[in-house]
Protein backbone atom coordinates (compact mmCIF):
# COMPACT_ATOMS: atom_id res chain seq x y z
CA UNK A 1 0.00 0.00 0.00
CA UNK A 2 1.03 3.66 0.29
CA UNK A 3 2.70 3.39 3.70
CA UNK A 4 6.33 4.31 4.25
CA UNK A 5 8.59 1.40 3.23
CA UNK A 6 5.72 -0.77 1.95
CA UNK A 7 7.41 -1.15 -1.45
CA UNK A 8 10.70 -2.15 0.18
CA UNK A 9 8.91 -4.68 2.40
CA UNK A 10 6.94 -6.08 -0.57
CA UNK A 11 10.12 -6.54 -2.63
CA UNK A 12 11.85 -8.17 0.36
CA UNK A 13 8.95 -10.64 0.77
CA UNK A 14 9.04 -11.41 -2.97
CA UNK A 15 12.82 -11.97 -2.86
CA UNK A 16 12.57 -14.37 0.09
CA UNK A 17 9.86 -16.44 -1.61
CA UNK A 18 11.85 -16.46 -4.85
CA UNK A 19 15.09 -17.41 -3.10
CA UNK A 20 13.23 -20.46 -1.80
CA UNK A 21 12.31 -21.51 -5.33
CA UNK A 22 8.71 -20.24 -5.19
CA UNK A 23 7.19 -18.53 -8.25
CA UNK A 24 6.13 -14.98 -7.34
CA UNK A 25 3.84 -12.44 -9.02
CA UNK A 26 4.77 -8.95 -7.80
CA UNK A 27 2.66 -5.90 -8.60
CA UNK A 28 4.59 -3.11 -10.34
CA UNK A 29 3.46 -0.57 -7.70
CA UNK A 30 0.95 -0.04 -4.89
CA UNK A 31 -2.50 -1.66 -5.22
CA UNK A 32 -5.67 -2.06 -3.11
CA UNK A 33 -5.70 -5.12 -0.85
CA UNK A 34 -8.85 -6.62 -2.47
CA UNK A 35 -7.06 -6.80 -5.82
CA UNK A 36 -4.53 -9.14 -4.20
CA UNK A 37 -7.34 -11.46 -3.06
CA UNK A 38 -8.82 -11.42 -6.57
CA UNK A 39 -5.41 -12.04 -8.21
CA UNK A 40 -4.63 -15.09 -6.05
CA UNK A 41 -7.82 -16.70 -7.37
CA UNK A 42 -7.23 -15.59 -10.97
CA UNK A 43 -3.66 -16.86 -11.18
CA UNK A 44 -4.23 -20.03 -9.14
CA UNK A 45 -1.67 -19.06 -6.50
CA UNK A 46 -1.07 -21.02 -3.28
CA UNK A 47 -1.16 -17.82 -1.24
CA UNK A 48 -0.44 -14.12 -1.17
CA UNK A 49 0.89 -11.27 0.93
CA UNK A 50 0.08 -7.58 1.08
CA UNK A 51 2.24 -5.16 3.05
CA UNK A 52 -0.15 -2.81 4.85
CA UNK A 53 -1.27 -1.70 8.28
CA UNK A 54 -4.73 -0.92 6.90
CA UNK A 55 -6.29 2.09 8.71
CA UNK A 56 -3.78 2.29 11.60
CA UNK A 57 -1.65 5.41 12.33
CA UNK A 58 1.30 6.25 10.08
CA UNK A 59 3.91 4.72 12.43
CA UNK A 60 2.61 1.23 11.69
CA UNK A 61 3.12 -1.25 8.90
CA UNK A 62 2.10 -4.87 8.65
CA UNK A 63 1.83 -8.12 6.71
CA UNK A 64 -1.48 -9.67 5.68
CA UNK A 65 -1.20 -13.30 4.64
CA UNK A 66 -3.67 -15.10 2.33
CA UNK A 67 -4.41 -18.71 1.39
CA UNK A 68 -5.22 -20.22 -2.02
CA UNK A 69 -8.92 -19.26 -1.89
CA UNK A 70 -8.01 -15.55 -1.62
CA UNK A 71 -9.09 -15.36 2.03
CA UNK A 72 -6.82 -14.50 4.95
CA UNK A 73 -5.33 -17.44 6.84
CA UNK A 74 -7.65 -19.40 9.13
CA UNK A 75 -6.88 -22.48 11.26
CA UNK A 76 -5.03 -24.74 10.81
CA UNK A 77 -2.98 -22.78 8.24
CA UNK A 78 -2.28 -19.78 10.50
CA UNK A 79 -0.75 -21.95 13.22
CA UNK A 80 1.13 -24.07 10.67
CA UNK A 81 2.75 -20.94 9.16
CA UNK A 82 3.79 -19.60 12.59
CA UNK A 83 5.22 -23.03 13.48
CA UNK A 84 7.50 -22.70 10.41
CA UNK A 85 8.47 -19.16 11.44
CA UNK A 86 9.42 -20.38 14.91
CA UNK A 87 11.74 -23.02 13.45
CA UNK A 88 14.04 -20.23 12.22
CA UNK A 89 16.65 -19.82 14.94
CA UNK A 90 18.73 -17.08 13.36
CA UNK A 91 17.95 -14.30 10.89
CA UNK A 92 20.96 -15.44 8.88
CA UNK A 93 19.10 -18.70 8.13
CA UNK A 94 16.72 -16.72 5.91
CA UNK A 95 17.46 -16.86 2.18
CA UNK A 96 17.28 -13.26 1.00
CA UNK A 97 18.47 -13.39 -2.62
CA UNK A 98 19.22 -15.70 -5.48
CA UNK A 99 15.91 -16.52 -7.10
CA UNK A 100 15.13 -13.36 -9.06
CA UNK A 101 14.19 -15.44 -12.13
CA UNK A 102 11.12 -16.66 -10.22
CA UNK A 103 9.63 -13.14 -9.99
CA UNK A 104 7.12 -11.93 -12.61
CA UNK A 105 5.98 -8.30 -12.52
CA UNK A 106 2.25 -7.81 -13.04
CA UNK A 107 0.00 -4.75 -13.16
CA UNK A 108 -2.29 -3.22 -15.75
CA UNK A 109 -3.62 -6.46 -17.24
CA UNK A 110 -4.80 -7.59 -13.77
CA UNK A 111 -6.33 -4.15 -13.12
CA UNK A 112 -8.39 -4.52 -16.31
CA UNK A 113 -9.69 -7.96 -15.32
CA UNK A 114 -10.54 -6.73 -11.83
CA UNK A 115 -12.38 -3.64 -13.16
CA UNK A 116 -14.46 -5.84 -15.50
CA UNK A 117 -15.25 -8.21 -12.62
CA UNK A 118 -16.50 -5.31 -10.47
CA UNK A 119 -18.48 -3.89 -13.40
CA UNK A 120 -20.24 -7.25 -13.60
CA UNK A 121 -21.61 -6.73 -10.06
CA UNK A 122 -23.81 -3.84 -11.23
CA UNK A 123 -27.51 -4.69 -10.93
CA UNK A 124 -29.01 -1.58 -12.55
CA UNK A 125 -26.57 -0.29 -15.25
CA UNK A 126 -29.55 1.31 -17.05
CA UNK A 127 -30.30 3.48 -13.98
CA UNK A 128 -26.67 4.67 -13.95
CA UNK A 129 -27.09 5.69 -17.61
CA UNK A 130 -30.03 7.92 -16.58
CA UNK A 131 -28.13 9.22 -13.53
CA UNK A 132 -24.61 9.39 -14.99
CA UNK A 133 -24.29 12.99 -13.72
CA UNK A 134 -24.74 11.88 -10.10
CA UNK A 135 -22.36 14.14 -8.14
CA UNK A 136 -19.83 11.90 -6.42
CA UNK A 137 -17.01 13.12 -4.17
CA UNK A 138 -14.28 10.55 -3.54
CA UNK A 139 -11.23 10.55 -1.25
CA UNK A 140 -8.58 7.80 -1.15
CA UNK A 141 -7.18 9.38 2.09
CA UNK A 142 -3.61 9.24 0.65
CA UNK A 143 -3.97 5.52 -0.08
CA UNK A 144 -4.25 2.94 -2.85
CA UNK A 145 -7.89 3.58 -3.75
CA UNK A 146 -6.75 6.19 -6.28
CA UNK A 147 -5.37 3.33 -8.42
CA UNK A 148 -8.79 1.74 -9.03
CA UNK A 149 -11.81 3.57 -7.59
CA UNK A 150 -11.99 6.39 -10.21
CA UNK A 151 -11.45 3.82 -12.98
CA UNK A 152 -14.22 1.55 -11.65
CA UNK A 153 -16.66 4.48 -11.30
CA UNK A 154 -15.90 5.42 -14.91
CA UNK A 155 -16.46 1.80 -16.03
CA UNK A 156 -19.83 1.84 -14.23
CA UNK A 157 -20.76 4.90 -16.29
CA UNK A 158 -20.47 7.70 -13.71
CA UNK A 159 -19.19 10.90 -15.35
CA UNK A 160 -19.28 13.45 -12.53
CA UNK A 161 -16.66 12.33 -10.00
CA UNK A 162 -14.74 14.89 -7.95
CA UNK A 163 -11.55 13.63 -6.30
CA UNK A 164 -10.54 15.30 -3.02
CA UNK A 165 -7.25 16.72 -4.35
CA UNK A 166 -5.67 17.33 -0.93
CA UNK A 167 -5.89 13.56 -0.23
CA UNK A 168 -5.40 12.20 -3.76
CA UNK A 169 -1.63 11.57 -3.69
CA UNK A 170 -0.51 8.33 -2.00
CA UNK A 171 1.57 9.35 1.03
CA UNK A 172 2.53 7.17 3.99
CA UNK A 173 2.68 10.20 6.28
CA UNK A 174 -1.07 10.85 5.72
CA UNK A 175 -0.41 14.60 6.07
CA UNK A 176 -4.03 15.82 6.17
CA UNK A 177 -5.37 13.45 8.85
CA UNK A 178 -4.60 12.19 12.35
CA UNK A 179 -5.77 8.64 11.53
CA UNK A 180 -6.30 7.53 7.90
CA UNK A 181 -9.54 5.81 8.88
CA UNK A 182 -12.93 6.53 7.23
CA UNK A 183 -14.57 5.60 10.56
CA UNK A 184 -13.15 8.87 11.98
CA UNK A 185 -15.08 12.07 11.31
CA UNK A 186 -11.80 14.01 11.27
CA UNK A 187 -10.47 11.89 8.35
CA UNK A 188 -13.69 12.64 6.42
CA UNK A 189 -13.78 16.38 7.17
CA UNK A 190 -12.05 17.61 3.98
CA UNK A 191 -14.31 15.37 1.88
CA UNK A 192 -17.41 16.62 3.69
CA UNK A 193 -16.37 20.21 3.04
CA UNK A 194 -15.90 19.47 -0.68
CA UNK A 195 -19.24 17.62 -0.86
CA UNK A 196 -21.08 20.57 0.72
CA UNK A 197 -19.24 23.04 -1.54
CA UNK A 198 -20.38 21.37 -4.78
CA UNK A 199 -23.74 20.13 -3.40
CA UNK A 200 -22.82 16.49 -4.09
CA UNK A 201 -25.15 13.50 -3.89
CA UNK A 202 -22.72 11.22 -2.06
CA UNK A 203 -19.26 11.29 -0.46
CA UNK A 204 -17.17 8.11 -0.38
CA UNK A 205 -13.74 7.60 1.20
CA UNK A 206 -11.50 4.55 1.45
CA UNK A 207 -8.73 3.69 3.91
CA UNK A 208 -5.06 3.35 2.81
CA UNK A 209 -5.34 -0.22 1.49
CA UNK A 210 -8.88 0.37 0.12
CA UNK A 211 -10.68 -2.37 1.97
CA UNK A 212 -12.88 -0.12 4.18
CA UNK A 213 -15.34 2.49 2.99
CA UNK A 214 -17.05 5.40 4.73
CA UNK A 215 -19.89 7.40 3.19
CA UNK A 216 -21.53 10.77 3.76
CA UNK A 217 -25.00 11.85 2.62
CA UNK A 218 -27.37 14.75 3.19
CA UNK A 219 -30.07 14.30 5.81
CA UNK A 220 -33.65 15.56 5.43
CA UNK A 221 -32.57 19.01 6.72
CA UNK A 222 -29.92 19.29 4.01
CA UNK A 223 -27.03 18.78 6.48
CA UNK A 224 -24.16 16.45 5.62
CA UNK A 225 -23.98 13.42 7.93
CA UNK A 226 -21.76 10.35 8.00
CA UNK A 227 -23.32 6.90 7.89
CA UNK A 228 -21.86 4.45 10.38
CA UNK A 229 -20.66 0.98 9.35
CA UNK A 230 -23.90 -0.73 10.36
CA UNK A 231 -26.02 1.70 8.34
CA UNK A 232 -23.81 1.35 5.26
CA UNK A 233 -24.00 -2.45 5.59
CA UNK A 234 -27.81 -2.33 5.92
CA UNK A 235 -28.08 -0.21 2.74
CA UNK A 236 -25.76 -2.54 0.82
CA UNK A 237 -27.35 -5.82 1.98
CA UNK A 238 -30.86 -4.49 1.37
CA UNK A 239 -29.97 -3.21 -2.12
CA UNK A 240 -28.34 -6.48 -3.19
CA UNK A 241 -31.33 -8.49 -1.92
CA UNK A 242 -34.09 -6.10 -3.08
CA UNK A 243 -32.69 -5.19 -6.50
CA UNK A 244 -31.84 -8.80 -7.41
CA UNK A 245 -35.39 -9.79 -6.44
CA UNK A 246 -36.88 -6.96 -8.57
CA UNK A 247 -34.76 -8.03 -11.54
CA UNK A 248 -35.60 -11.70 -11.17
CA UNK A 249 -31.98 -12.55 -10.32
CA UNK A 250 -32.67 -13.90 -6.83
CA UNK A 251 -31.97 -17.62 -6.44
CA UNK A 252 -33.59 -20.01 -3.97
CA UNK A 253 -30.15 -20.80 -2.48
CA UNK A 254 -28.97 -17.17 -2.07
CA UNK A 255 -27.11 -16.45 1.16
CA UNK A 256 -25.68 -13.38 2.87
CA UNK A 257 -23.12 -13.35 5.70
CA UNK A 258 -22.44 -10.94 8.57
CA UNK A 259 -20.47 -11.04 11.81
CA UNK A 260 -21.92 -11.62 15.27
CA UNK A 261 -21.37 -7.98 16.33
CA UNK A 262 -22.99 -6.46 13.21
CA UNK A 263 -26.56 -5.13 13.40
CA UNK A 264 -29.36 -7.70 13.60
CA UNK A 265 -31.40 -5.48 11.29
CA UNK A 266 -29.67 -7.36 8.45
CA UNK A 267 -30.97 -10.70 9.78
CA UNK A 268 -34.52 -9.28 9.76
CA UNK A 269 -34.22 -7.92 6.18
CA UNK A 270 -32.85 -11.26 4.93
CA UNK A 271 -35.45 -13.33 6.77
CA UNK A 272 -38.36 -11.29 5.41
CA UNK A 273 -36.93 -11.61 1.90
CA UNK A 274 -36.50 -15.38 2.16
CA UNK A 275 -32.69 -15.18 2.03
CA UNK A 276 -30.50 -17.23 4.38
CA UNK A 277 -28.34 -15.04 6.66
CA UNK A 278 -25.32 -16.57 8.41
CA UNK A 279 -23.46 -15.05 11.37
CA UNK A 280 -19.72 -15.67 11.79
CA UNK A 281 -16.95 -14.47 14.10
CA UNK A 282 -15.48 -11.00 13.57
CA UNK A 283 -13.18 -10.79 10.54
CA UNK A 284 -13.66 -11.37 6.82
CA UNK A 285 -11.51 -14.49 6.90
CA UNK A 286 -14.48 -16.23 8.54
CA UNK A 287 -16.84 -14.98 5.82
CA UNK A 288 -14.40 -16.33 3.20
CA UNK A 289 -14.19 -19.64 5.07
CA UNK A 290 -18.00 -19.98 5.12
CA UNK A 291 -18.25 -19.26 1.36
CA UNK A 292 -15.67 -22.00 0.73
CA UNK A 293 -17.69 -24.42 2.88
CA UNK A 294 -21.02 -23.60 1.21
CA UNK A 295 -20.09 -22.76 -2.40
CA UNK A 296 -21.18 -26.11 -3.82
CA UNK A 297 -24.73 -25.72 -2.49
CA UNK A 298 -25.39 -22.03 -1.78
CA UNK A 299 -25.02 -18.79 -3.74
CA UNK A 300 -23.15 -16.05 -1.88
CA UNK A 301 -24.45 -12.53 -2.59
CA UNK A 302 -22.96 -10.08 -0.05
CA UNK A 303 -21.14 -10.03 3.28
CA UNK A 304 -20.10 -7.33 5.70
CA UNK A 305 -19.34 -6.15 9.19
CA UNK A 306 -19.89 -3.02 11.27
CA UNK A 307 -16.28 -1.86 10.95
CA UNK A 308 -16.90 -0.38 7.47
CA UNK A 309 -16.18 -3.52 5.46
CA UNK A 310 -18.23 -5.01 2.61
CA UNK A 311 -17.61 -7.90 0.23
CA UNK A 312 -19.91 -8.07 -2.78
CA UNK A 313 -19.88 -11.19 -4.97
CA UNK A 314 -17.70 -14.26 -4.48
CA UNK A 315 -14.80 -13.51 -6.84
CA UNK A 316 -12.86 -11.87 -4.03
CA UNK A 317 -12.56 -13.27 -0.52
CA UNK A 318 -11.77 -10.20 1.56
CA UNK A 319 -13.46 -6.89 2.19
CA UNK A 320 -13.39 -4.67 -0.87
CA UNK A 321 -13.99 -0.92 -0.71
CA UNK A 322 -13.45 -0.50 -4.46
CA UNK A 323 -16.52 -2.52 -5.44
CA UNK A 324 -18.36 -1.16 -2.37
CA UNK A 325 -17.89 2.47 -3.53
CA UNK A 326 -19.22 1.58 -6.99
CA UNK A 327 -22.28 -0.24 -5.64
CA UNK A 328 -23.01 2.48 -3.03
CA UNK A 329 -22.93 5.07 -5.81
CA UNK A 330 -25.24 2.84 -7.87
CA UNK A 331 -27.59 2.72 -4.85
CA UNK A 332 -27.52 6.53 -4.63
CA UNK A 333 -28.33 6.70 -8.37
CA UNK A 334 -31.17 4.19 -7.96
CA UNK A 335 -32.71 6.18 -5.09
CA UNK A 336 -32.23 9.47 -6.93
CA UNK A 337 -34.13 8.02 -9.90
CA UNK A 338 -37.01 7.50 -7.45
CA UNK A 339 -36.70 11.08 -6.21
CA UNK A 340 -35.04 10.43 -2.87
CA UNK A 341 -31.64 10.18 -1.18
CA UNK A 342 -29.86 7.26 0.47
CA UNK A 343 -30.62 8.91 3.82
CA UNK A 344 -34.35 8.85 3.07
CA UNK A 345 -34.03 5.22 1.98
CA UNK A 346 -32.41 4.45 5.34
CA UNK A 347 -35.36 6.04 7.16
CA UNK A 348 -37.81 4.03 5.03
CA UNK A 349 -35.96 0.83 5.96
CA UNK A 350 -36.22 1.74 9.65
CA UNK A 351 -40.00 2.16 9.27
CA UNK A 352 -40.22 -1.15 7.40
CA UNK A 353 -37.93 -3.33 9.53
CA UNK A 354 -37.54 -1.49 12.86
CA UNK A 355 -35.06 1.14 14.01
CA UNK A 356 -31.74 -0.28 15.19
CA UNK A 357 -29.21 1.90 17.01
CA UNK A 358 -25.70 0.62 17.64
CA UNK A 359 -22.77 1.95 19.62
CA UNK A 360 -19.29 0.79 20.52
CA UNK A 361 -17.00 1.67 23.41
CA UNK A 362 -13.38 0.60 23.95
CA UNK A 363 -11.93 0.41 27.43
CA UNK A 364 -8.13 0.35 27.72
CA UNK A 365 -6.48 -1.05 30.85
CA UNK A 366 -2.86 0.10 30.83
CA UNK A 367 0.06 -1.04 32.92
CA UNK A 368 1.39 -4.40 33.97
CA UNK A 369 -1.98 -5.70 35.15
CA UNK A 370 -4.00 -4.45 32.16
CA UNK A 371 -4.50 -7.80 30.45
CA UNK A 372 -5.34 -9.49 33.76
CA UNK A 373 -7.94 -6.83 34.61
CA UNK A 374 -9.63 -7.47 31.26
CA UNK A 375 -9.54 -11.25 31.81
CA UNK A 376 -11.09 -10.73 35.26
CA UNK A 377 -13.79 -8.50 33.77
CA UNK A 378 -14.72 -11.21 31.24
CA UNK A 379 -14.76 -13.93 33.92
CA UNK A 380 -17.00 -11.80 36.15
CA UNK A 381 -19.51 -11.28 33.29
CA UNK A 382 -19.28 -14.97 32.39
CA UNK A 383 -20.03 -16.14 35.94
CA UNK A 384 -22.55 -13.40 36.80
CA UNK A 385 -24.31 -12.10 33.68
CA UNK A 386 -26.49 -9.04 34.28
CA UNK A 387 -30.07 -9.99 35.26
CA UNK A 388 -31.63 -6.99 33.54
CA UNK A 389 -30.54 -4.21 31.15
CA UNK A 390 -32.50 -0.97 30.73
CA UNK A 391 -35.59 -2.54 32.31
CA UNK A 392 -35.60 -5.68 30.15
CA UNK A 393 -34.66 -9.16 31.40
CA UNK A 394 -31.46 -10.71 30.06
CA UNK A 395 -32.79 -13.97 28.60
CA UNK A 396 -29.79 -15.42 26.73
CA UNK A 397 -26.06 -15.67 27.31
CA UNK A 398 -23.86 -16.64 24.37
CA UNK A 399 -20.36 -17.71 25.39
CA UNK A 400 -18.28 -18.19 22.23
CA UNK A 401 -15.23 -19.32 24.25
CA UNK A 402 -17.21 -22.21 25.75
CA UNK A 403 -19.27 -22.50 22.52
CA UNK A 404 -22.48 -22.55 24.56
CA UNK A 405 -25.73 -20.59 24.29
CA UNK A 406 -27.72 -20.60 27.56
CA UNK A 407 -31.39 -19.78 28.02
CA UNK A 408 -31.12 -17.98 31.36
CA UNK A 409 -34.80 -18.60 32.22
CA UNK A 410 -35.03 -22.33 31.59
CA UNK A 411 -31.33 -23.14 31.99
CA UNK A 412 -31.38 -25.01 28.65
CA UNK A 413 -28.16 -24.92 26.64
CA UNK A 414 -27.25 -25.48 23.02
CA UNK A 415 -23.90 -25.67 21.23
CA UNK A 416 -22.64 -22.68 19.22
CA UNK A 417 -21.23 -24.07 15.95
CA UNK A 418 -18.42 -21.54 15.50
CA UNK A 419 -14.68 -21.67 16.32
CA UNK A 420 -13.80 -20.75 19.91
CA UNK A 421 -13.44 -17.02 20.52
CA UNK A 422 -13.34 -14.99 23.72
CA UNK A 423 -16.64 -13.18 23.14
CA UNK A 424 -19.72 -12.91 25.38
CA UNK A 425 -23.16 -11.73 24.29
CA UNK A 426 -26.17 -10.83 26.40
CA UNK A 427 -29.58 -10.77 24.72
CA UNK A 428 -32.56 -9.15 26.44
CA UNK A 429 -36.27 -9.90 26.19
CA UNK A 430 -36.80 -6.75 24.09
CA UNK A 431 -34.10 -7.72 21.59
CA UNK A 432 -31.24 -5.55 22.86
CA UNK A 433 -27.80 -7.09 22.45
CA UNK A 434 -24.51 -6.39 24.25
CA UNK A 435 -21.28 -8.04 23.07
CA UNK A 436 -18.00 -8.03 25.02
CA UNK A 437 -14.82 -8.77 23.07
CA UNK A 438 -11.23 -8.31 24.34
CA UNK A 439 -8.59 -7.33 21.78
CA UNK A 440 -6.12 -10.08 20.92
CA UNK A 441 -3.25 -7.64 20.46
CA UNK A 442 -3.55 -4.86 23.07
CA UNK A 443 -4.89 -4.34 26.63
CA UNK A 444 -8.29 -3.22 25.37
CA UNK A 445 -11.83 -4.57 25.59
CA UNK A 446 -14.64 -3.58 23.22
CA UNK A 447 -18.32 -3.49 24.11
CA UNK A 448 -20.84 -3.41 21.26
CA UNK A 449 -24.41 -2.29 22.00
CA UNK A 450 -27.52 -2.71 19.88
CA UNK A 451 -31.05 -1.62 20.79
CA UNK A 452 -34.13 -1.49 18.61
CA UNK A 453 -37.64 -0.11 18.50
CA UNK A 454 -40.44 0.36 16.00
CA UNK A 455 -40.46 3.58 13.97
CA UNK A 456 -43.96 4.56 12.87
CA UNK A 457 -42.88 7.24 10.39
CA UNK A 458 -39.68 8.98 9.21
CA UNK A 459 -40.59 12.24 10.97
CA UNK A 460 -40.39 10.46 14.35
CA UNK A 461 -36.75 9.47 13.70
CA UNK A 462 -35.01 12.16 15.80
CA UNK A 463 -37.13 11.32 18.82
CA UNK A 464 -36.57 7.56 18.41
CA UNK A 465 -32.83 8.07 17.96
CA UNK A 466 -32.55 10.11 21.16
CA UNK A 467 -34.47 7.47 23.12
CA UNK A 468 -32.25 4.70 21.71
CA UNK A 469 -29.06 6.60 22.55
CA UNK A 470 -30.33 7.25 26.08
CA UNK A 471 -31.11 3.54 26.45
CA UNK A 472 -27.55 2.59 25.43
CA UNK A 473 -26.16 5.10 27.95
CA UNK A 474 -28.40 3.55 30.61
CA UNK A 475 -27.04 0.07 29.78
CA UNK A 476 -23.44 1.36 29.91
CA UNK A 477 -24.20 2.84 33.36
CA UNK A 478 -25.84 -0.34 34.65
CA UNK A 479 -22.88 -2.45 33.49
CA UNK A 480 -20.50 0.06 35.17
CA UNK A 481 -18.55 0.58 31.95
CA UNK A 482 -18.02 4.34 32.13
CA UNK A 483 -14.37 5.07 31.47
Amino acid sequence: DSRNNSRYFAETVANVFAANGIKVFLFDELRPTPELSYTIRQLGCQGGVVCTASHNPKEYNGYKAYWDDGGQLVPPHDKAVIAEVEKIEDVNDVKWTGGEQHITIIGKEMDEKYIQMVKGLSVYPEVIQQQKDLKIVYSPIHGTGIKLVPQVLKAFGFENVTIVEEQATPDGNFPTVVYPNPEEKEAMSIGLKKAAEIDADILCATDPDADRVGIGVKNTKGEWVLMNGNQTAVLAFNYMIESRKEKGLQQANDMVVKTIVTTNMIDVIAQRSGVKCYNVLTGFKWIAELIKEKEATENYVVGGEESYGLMIGSQIRDKDAVSAVALLCEMAAYEKSKGRSLYEKMLDLYVQFGYYQEDLISITKKGRNGQQEIADMMESFRANPPKELAGSKVVELLDYEKQVKTDLQSGKTEKIILPKSNVLQFITEDGSKVSARPSGTEPKIKFYFSVNTELSSPDKFDEAQQKAKDKIQQIIGEMKLQS
